[in-house]
């Protein structure tokens, strides 16, 4: 059984104590496939994703602006360069955050549109962050035509409808470890009703570590307990779980899966 962790932050601060220990626990468990994502610190997040992945060759960088970095004095320029290294498969995390408001939200669009043109431009897929922004972000992505490139929104916030929207712009959802809480009633029934081929899985560690190990550090290991809530949703097979959201990821990305 193989999984991937298409979400995941190694080169936060929370992890220089014992990464290299991390990755080990992730393979051990079956992880053969990790995505860093790189939109944080000043762009210092990005290229220390890009070292991870020329230093790992199962782990994948992407890089961006996270929304709440968007008030920053950030050089586009440097992010167009980095973008082009062939060993980042997406752009992102990017998009609006209306729940945090941490940036002002002018400049929250400002770097999304930027993205999503740099998405078109080095042809590679965009991962949303939206949080109550999802019919905003919707609409930004139809209008500047991100189907031609396709996306997911991470930590997937929204219902079953809104997927079968997202579907017909070419884009993915991820589910983290949020769906194995037990108040995530409305997650996990939209769960049971997205299509797994619209599915990936994903840990966003060391944010959102699932039920058993709710309220400590996440990290990549841990996505096997979201890929068993699935497979408890869906009522089939865990092996089928793991085996069609890698396929969907390696997919996505643009992965050579040998």
């Amino acid at each position: 059984m193989e999984l991937f962790d298409t979400h995941t932050h190694l080169d936060a601060p929370e992890f220089d104590a014992d990464r290299e220990k991390v990755i080990e626990r992730a393979l051990a468990a079956g992880v053969t496939r990790l995505l860093n994502v790189g939109a944080s610190r000043n762009l210092d997040s990005a290229r220390d994703s890009i070292k991870l992945a020329e230093k790992y060759d199962f782990i994948y960088a992407s890089v961006g602006v996270h929304p709440h970095d968007a008030g920053a004095e950030l050089d586009f320029n440097t992010l167009q360069e980095l973008a082009t290294h062939p060993r980042v498969v997406a752009i992102g995390e990017t998009g609006l955050d209306f729940y945090r408001d941490w940036s002002p939200r002018n400049s929250q669009y400002e770097w999304f549109k930027k993205q999503i043109k740099l998405a078109l431009e080095v042809n590679k897929p965009l991962i949303i962050h939206s949080r109550e922004t999802a019919k905003e972000c919707f609409e930004l992505l139809v209008d500047l035509g991100a189907d031609a490139v396709g996306g997911v929104f991470h930590c997937y916030p929204a219902d079953s409808s809104f997927a079968a929207k997202l579907r017909e712009i070419n884009f993915m959802v991820s589910f983290p470890g949020i769906l194995t809480f037990k108040n995530a009633k409305d997650l996990q029934k939209a769960a049971e009703e997205i299509p797994l081929s619209q599915i990936m899985l994903e840990t966003d560690a060391p944010y959102l570590a699932p039920v058993p190990y709710r309220g400590k550090r996440c990290e990549s290991a841990f996505v096997v307990e979201t890929a068993k809530k699935l497979a408890e949703l869906k009522g089939i097979p865990l092996e089928d779980v793991a085996r069609i959201t890698t396929e969907n990821a390696l997919c996505f990305f643009k992965i050579n899966g040998d």
